[in-house]
């Protein structure tokens, strides 16, 4: 785990050296540069050491120095291409480096390289034979990589505001992505909050050419179902079997470390998976770690316990008072690269900063909900669809109406937030229902907030797109693929990216190990959600590990009381820095429903205060 940066064309060394210098705490063990002068080519690396420690220094050159390589990530079937490359006559300089695998992998395949890797990674390959740089991100994007071409120069880096030190890079916020972070409470790559600075979306290539910095975005991978024609007589006990299988498998993958190693274990569903899988792979007690908080609707620690009670680990619970989390905010908004408005990022940062005491990586149960029809909106989907048809818009309005007279409770997902959301949505197209359902604010709302009309189509797009190109034509996959295509990706992965770097720790996701994946897309959906039930087929394969207990209780998120601080005033807003174009009316009237009672808006202000303390 690491961080890259580097640029083409204009700038100097100490352009490199500020870019690299805001990395450090993503590689804080090593820090070196690659310079070829002649071709203006510049990379820097930040290195956390995990695998191969005495020979993985990067930039890492071949011995006939024509391919040079930074990279950020793990890849966790290096061993295997390494034997399949020294059978094609390649010859490693170290022992066992995963980044060497990437040069000989690259020289011998091409831009096919990612097709042929099982892990996650955002790297960049200077070819210096063709005048090529090229650059990729892994297919979910857990490793993150953004880049611009501007004034004569094409840089790149694993943070914005490492890329943003570059002299010839312009800074300057996109009024779209600001609406679009307010209509989902992310920025979707490729937007990033710049105008002109881009994310490499995930399952992407990107070829510079040196000579002129043009340059090609191209997609390898796409997350598409593919569900089986015919499903065995057997399906269920024969899928179980696999699914535990390959589970076990990608756990084994990543339990592959040269440090200390650990497991996040919250108590749900997936964590535990996760949990039981490494207890009984690793040699030796596992080390598990968990959050436990003084207020009983946030808290899972007592299952966290159960499972690691149950598999013996070597278990460490970090109490959190609730009403002391907001102590930890001003570290957590310095280190915040890009604004986004999960506030679990709180106690998630708490996490990895207890882990990181113990341990270099941890292992998380991220993807599980994504891939299996795990999120509460799955279970809306079914009366949604009835509702819209049966209810005429009028009728609608007038219920949306009184249902928004009903108390404000600022409860973890209580009946009346969860009602004015559903309803929310259902003022909408159902290809608009997954982002109101979930965003800080509906299209009337992003309206009055930038004072002028909300493009639909615009501000939408990504979610649009991904509803409407579904293969399957069914309300289940096209959600899926949204959470997959965009939540994953750019909410959960970004949050669990950016919480872990700010303690220097690599956390690492066998959901979304590439053999589980595959797996997954070929069952039919009717079997990751049934008859209410969320992760059905999940939670059927892992009946012989872990308690009922754990399988079948009510889903609980990694959630914080933000509605209750604003209501109080713990926390407040500060209207001098609101961002160009919003209007200041809006937001303190929002602001004055909430603190009175009268509405709940605290995903709004969550994401406001966030976005005010990163300007």
């Amino acid at each position: 785990m690491c961080g890259i940066a580097g640029f083409v064309g204009e700038g100097d060394d100490r352009d490199l050296a500020r870019m690299n210098d805001r990395l450090v705490h993503r590689g804080p063990d090593d820090g070196h540069v690659w310079i070829d002068r002649d071709s203006a080519v510049h990379f820097a690396h930040r290195r956390l050491s995990i695998i191969d420690i005495a020979d993985g220094v990067q930039p890492m050159m071949t011995a006939d120095a024509k391919f040079v390589v930074i990279y950020n990530g793990e890849i966790y079937n290096h061993a295997e291409l390494r034997k399949e490359l020294e059978r094609e006559g390649h010859r490693f300089q170290t022992d066992h480096s995963d980044t060497e695998v990437l040069l000989h992998g690259y020289r011998q395949w091409g831009s096919d390289l990612p097709n042929r890797l099982n892990g996650m990674w955002a790297f960049a390959i200077y070819d210096r034979e063709s005048k090529r740089v090229f650059i990729s991100r892994d297919r979910f994007g857990q490793k993150p990589l953004y880049y611009s071409c501007q004034n004569g120069a094409f840089g790149f880096s694993s943070e914005l505001s490492s890329l943003v030190e570059h002299c010839r890079i312009d800074a300057s916020i996109a009024n779209l992505s600001l609406k679009k972070y307010f209509a989902y409470g992310f920025i979707p790559a490729p937007n990033s909050l710049y105008a002109n600075i881009f994310k490499l979306p995930a399952g992407h290539n990107l070829t510079l050419t040196i000579n002129d910095l043009s340059y090609q975005v191209q997609q390898y991978w796409d997350y598409v179902a593919e569900p089986l024609d015919e499903i065995p007589a057997d399906a269920e006990e024969q899928w179980c079997e696999e699914l535990r299988s390959l589970l076990s498998l990608a756990v084994k993958r990543r339990l592959m470390s040269d440090v200390p190693l650990g497991v996040f274990l919250s108590g749900g569903v997936d964590s535990s998976a996760i949990a039981a899988f490494a207890a009984t792979l690793n040699n030796g007690p596992v080390s598990t770690f968990a959050i436990g908080f003084d207020d009983a609707s946030f808290d899972e620690s007592n299952y966290a316990k159960t499972v690691a009670d149950q598999y013996k680990t070597d278990h460490h619970i970090k109490q959190l008072a609730v009403a002391d989390g907001r102590s930890h905010l001003p570290g957590i908004m310095a280190s915040l690269d890009e604004p986004m408005g999960d506030s679990s990022l709180l106690p998630t940062s708490v996490l990895c900063g207890n882990a990181r005491e113990r341990v270099t990586v941890a292992l998380g149960g991220d993807g599980g909900d994504e891939l299996f029809a795990g999120y509460a909106p799955f279970r809306a989907l079914s009366s949604a669809k009835k509702y819209a048809s049966l209810i005429p818009g009028p009728i609608h309005a007038s219920i949306r109406m009184l249902a928004e007279m009903l108390p404000a409770s600022h409860a973890y997902m209580s009946n009346s937030f969860k009602i004015k959301r559903v309803l929310r949505g259902l003022s909408f197209p159902s290809r608009l229902w997954n982002p109101v359902w979930i965003g800080p604010l509906e299209p009337k709302e992003i309206d009055a907030c930038f004072d002028e009309p909300t493009d639909l189509e615009e501000v939408y797009c990504e979610a649009i797109d991904y509803w409407d190109t579904c293969p399957q034509k069914n309300n289940v996959d096209r959600t899926m693929r949204f959470y997959i295509k965009m939540y994953l990706q750019d909410n959960t992965l970004v949050k669990v990216d950016r919480a872990s770097m700010m303690s220097s720790l690599e956390v690492r996701s066998p959901f979304l190990d590439i053999d589980v994946v595959n797996f997954i897309r070929s069952i039919p959906h009717t079997f990751k959600y049934r008859g209410g039930e969320t992760k059905w087929l999940l939670k059927k394969a892992l009946e012989p590990l872990l308690p009922r207990e754990i399988l079948y209780r009510s889903k609980q998120g990694f959630a914080m009381p933000t509605g209750r601080w604003f209501k109080n005033g713990d926390l407040a807003l500060d209207q001098t820095k609101l961002a160009g174009g919003q209007d200041g009316g809006f937001v303190r009237r929002l602001s004055n429903e909430h603190r009175a009672g009268s509405q709940d808006h605290r995903l709004f202000l969550w994401n406001q205060w966030v976005l005010d303390h990163f300007l």
